[in-house]
């Protein structure tokens, strides 16, 4: 087929798709496992939009093999999932659970026996609640105990999970769970958040040399949530705030990882409140890895807040977001819809931080899609959007950047963190009253597109072009 209209990717191109532990597989107290902080969390129904919890949320834990059974079928040979930390180590420190270690066994080799290639993340969010009640990510001792659990973890899987990686979205951990107080554990400071951020970033650095060490032959990176960001206007102040919000959602994290340094803008910025770092911590942080993971959702378009600092979203850098009604924007309303972005963010890491690898770890859009009368789910606004931000991702590789894999968000509807079962964003649906899966649109066109290794043009633009 010709070129123009079929886009086609590498021949070794990873088509993957990605879920999380708290938010799929339930078992919350099951076989040993100890509280985390979003168990604590999410035990306040107030905290969440639809007043539940992910005490079993898709039942993952007893259906695993129905869906990766299912996920083979979707072509899907590649996954990306978590470890639940006080699975494995209740307290977060001290005695480790072997049903919880035997759990995760079973579960790897149920991907491998289907044919699917596990990315293992060590942390997607859900610290032992007993290392948060002595001060979660912003007391150094967490890291202690977190360079334990890699060594364990690492040690065990090592023969089977060859891609690992440390930490998913350190800036969602730091901001959202202890600045804005929208995830767990709730907190309001800013000082801690940046703590918190510093103490993230300097545990996946001394796990590093950890799953080197423990597992032959192992691909090691990190997931940073990424945007791209635009001045709303050329006005300076809007330029400013801009710059403000890229520097402490991008470049905070980017630098420290490849730079081993903080902006010195934000550091300014910042002030007193930047946190402590001591000798060899940034280095630490810097140490080589073999992909950097990008989760991508939206663009951000930038505009100064006159209101100054506040501590409501993006007020702790006198920034706010402006929105143009002719962009369409994805069921989380403050998140546009925007394919180039993601071309323009793996573009600027490679040209600007020479990432030695890239892998979309997340992508994907919230619909609140139920089945139809025919007993399916029609999800085209999914459908389009998948193909346009893969396209997307088909064109940073044209223009020389190094992007291996592309896993969609998510296998499977699940806990969406505060928003509870509001928000539906994976490409098979689940009826959380049955635990019925049924396959989406979306997750047929996906399972086609995996399977030729790319898809028409038209799939992206809506057009076709005559050869």
């Amino acid at each position: 087929m010709n070129d123009t209209n079929f886009l086609s990717f590498p021949k070794d191109f990873a088509w993957g798709a990605a879920t999380a532990a708290y938010q799929v597989e339930g078992a919350k107290d099951e076989d040993g496992k100890g509280e985390s902080i979003w168990d604590r969390f999410a035990s306040n129904p107030a905290r969440i939009e639809d007043h539940r919890d992910g005490s079993v949320a898709c039942d993952h834990y007893h259906r695993y093999r129905e869906d990766f059974a299912l996920a083979r079928d979707l072509g899907i040979s590649h996954y990306r999932f978590s470890l639940s930390w006080p699975r494995i180590v209740p307290k977060g420190t001290g005695a480790v659970n072997e049903k919880g270690l035997d759990f995760y066994d079973r579960l790897i080799d149920s991907m491998l026996e289907n044919g699917i290639r596990p990315y293992a993340t060590l942390y997607h969010w859900d610290l032992p609640q007993a290392l948060q009640a002595s001060g979660g990510w912003a007391n150094r001792a967490t890291v202690d105990a977190y360079a334990r659990y890699a060594d364990i973890a690492t040690k065990r899987y090592g023969d089977r999970v060859k891609d690992w990686m440390t930490h998913n979205e350190p800036w969602v951990v730091a901001f959202c769970g202890n600045l804005f107080g929208a995830h767990a554990p709730g907190n309001k400071d800013l000082k801690t958040a940046l703590a918190c951020a510093h103490g993230i970033l300097l545990s996946h650095g001394r796990a590093v040399p950890v799953i080197r060490a423990n597992v032959k032959g192992a691909r090691v990176g990190i997931v940073h949530n990424l945007e791209w960001v635009e001045p709303a206007t050329s006005r300076t102040e809007d330029v400013a705030a801009a710059m403000r919000h890229d520097g402490a959602f991008n470049r905070w994290f980017l630098d420290a990882t490849f730079r081993g340094s903080y902006p010195g803008d934000m550091l300014a910025w910042y002030g007193p409140d930047a946190p402590e770092v001591r000798p060899g911590d940034m280095e630490a942080i810097a140490a080589p890895i073999d992909f950097l993971g990008v989760n991508y959702y939206t663009r951000r378009v930038i505009a100064h807040d006159p209101a100054g600092r506040t501590t409501e979203g993006r007020g702790f850098i006198a920034a706010k977001q402006i929105y143009r009604p002719f962009i369409p924007r994805a069921h989380f309303d403050e998140w546009e819809i925007n394919p180039e972005g993601l071309f323009k963010t793996l573009v600027r890491v490679h040209d600007e931080y020479g990432a030695p690898a890239m892998i979309v770890t997340e992508n994907g859009t919230s619909l609140p899609d139920l089945p139809g009368p025919d007993g399916a789910v029609h999800d085209p606004v999914r459908t389009r959007y998948i193909a346009r931000h893969t396209a997307a991702v088909r064109e940073a590789i044209r223009e020389g950047v190094d992007v291996r894999g592309y896993f969609v968000w998510s296998l499977m509807d699940n806990f969406e963190w505060g928003f509870g079962f509001t928000k539906r964003f994976g490409i098979v649906h689940v009826d959380y009253d049955t635990q019925k899966r049924t396959v989406k649109d979306s997750g047929a066109w996906y399972a086609k597109a995996a399977k030729a290794n790319g898809f028409p043009v038209s799939d992206a633009n809506g057009f076709s072009f005559p050869d």
